[in-house]
């Protein structure tokens, strides 16, 4: 008896060798599968301030602040118009990673290349799946990541996970509350929502969440105390930047009930900073705002112009959240703008612009070392070239006459010269640049 027990004891241990070895065998088969080592799709090279003004003009017409609450709204968007958000959201998650759908009667094609985190071989997950319309949410009918077919018993179980911890977030939730339909017809998503008395509140707390709030709460106040005693001329950007980075360095530090998250610090700092200077309250994106201390609406320049640090603290906060090609588009298509309509063209604005995109990808790339390097102190002189001789305020005109419009030779030249002038600057010639 005793040796028959032995006997199928050892088999019992053989079989859960066999067993657990043939599973880690498929699992390193399936992960050597699924990762590989370059991405199959490319991200965007550019971003237009052609797309620009097309998500302008979709987000001004898909405002539903201006939709009666409580009745189902239908928001209409072309593949472009989906595809330019796409690119936005990839960038904000996945620095690098690339994504886009093609949209066909019934269903969609997504493909996206995704970079994985600390992965020491540069690994990649590129992921194909073909998500089929219904009478609700759209359903994954196929779902390919490498050259891994996943079977769709697998990746409905998988949507199934991924669509439960969304749900456990505010975003999850609120999107699960507001989104009824999605239909995708050639060239064209539609997506039926109900918006609710609430629903712009629940945004905004989406958006600023209350680490992000408590966080913009800080640079408020400190600027609050800033601006208490500045003098009727009003302040130069270099005067604000060290003070509010020194204490961005030490909550990056940690401990104290403090965030220990440099990217995150940089970023409220930057949007506190931006927000201020275009004459607006943070009360905007987040309403708790009306209840801190406020800071003294002073002038703040850079060369002596109030307008420069507007420029250059909206381009470092797009920089920081969505990559230098947006901010530098936005930047191009307000000149186009004020060419048309406005006070005209001008190429300093635009050397503004590129200073403020290469501080927001400073802000992100190194955060540790742009607190300790701007605490120390800043001339403006370190980080904004002279522009005085640039050409200004052209009409459209002017310019096209001039330059040939944006992305002709003559363009590309001032182009040229601004990036030298930047390139000089001790801020980006440095370690960190």
């Amino acid at each position: 008896m005793r040796a028959l027990l032995s006997l199928t004891l050892r088999q019992l241990l053989r079989a859960t060798l066999w067993t657990a070895g043939i599973v880690l065998l498929a699992t390193v088969v399936a992960i050597a599968l699924a990762v590989q080592t370059s991405p199959r799709w490319a991200p965007p090279s550019q971003v237009s301030a052609a797309d620009v003004a097309r998500a302008r003009d979709f987000l001004r017409r898909s405002d539903p602040r201006r939709l009666p609450a409580g009745n189902a709204h239908t928001l209409v968007a072309s593949e472009q118009e989906v595809n330019l958000l796409a690119d936005q959201l990839v960038a904000r998650v996945a620095p690098g990673g690339a994504a886009r759908l093609t949209l066909s009667r019934g269903s969609a094609l997504l493909q996206a290349s995704l970079p994985l985190p600390r992965s020491p071989a540069g690994g990649w997950l590129n992921v194909e799946a073909t998500l089929q319309q219904t009478s609700g949410l759209p359903r994954v009918e196929a779902l390919r990541i490498g050259r891994l077919p996943v079977p769709r018993w697998v990746a409905e179980r998988l949507l199934s996970r991924l669509v439960a911890q969304l749900g456990a977030s505010a975003e999850g939730q609120l999107a699960h509350d507001m989104v009824q339909r999605v239909g995708i017809t050639p060239g064209r998503l539609e997506l039926v929502y109900a918006w609710r008395d609430d629903s712009y509140q629940r945004l905004l707390g989406t958006l600023v969440p209350p680490a992000d709030q408590a966080r913009l709460k800080a640079y408020a106040e400190h600027l609050a105390d800033l601006t208490q005693a500045a003098p009727a001329e009003g302040l130069s950007l270099a005067q604000l930047l060290p003070p509010l980075f020194e204490l961005a360095r030490q909550r990056s530090a940690g401990g104290d009930g403090k965030s220990g998250d440099a990217l995150a610090e940089n970023r409220a700092l930057l949007l506190t900073l931006a927000v201020h200077v275009s004459g607006r309250g943070l009360a905007t994106l987040v309403p708790a705002a009306r209840h801190w201390r406020q800071p003294r609406p002073v002038r703040v320049t850079l060369a002596g112009r109030d307008d420069f640090p507007q420029h250059l603290l909206i381009s470092a906060v797009l920089a920081l959240e969505g990559g230098g090609p947006l901010a530098d588009a936005i930047g191009v298509y307000k000149e186009v703008a004020d060419a048309r309509h406005g006070s005209g063209f001008s190429f300093n604005d635009i050397a503004a612009d590129r200073a403020g995109t290469r501080l927001g990808l400073l802000a992100r790339r190194a955060p540790e070392q742009l607190q300790a390097q701007l605490a120390r102190g800043i001339r403006e002189s370190d980080f904004m070239p002279d522009v005085a001789d640039l050409p200004q305020f052209l009409s459209e005109a002017d310019f096209l006459s001039a330059y040939g419009g944006v992305g002709a030779p003559a363009y590309r030249r001032m182009q040229a010269d601004i990036e030298r002038r930047l390139d000089a600057l001790p801020l980006f010639r440095g370690p960190l640049g």
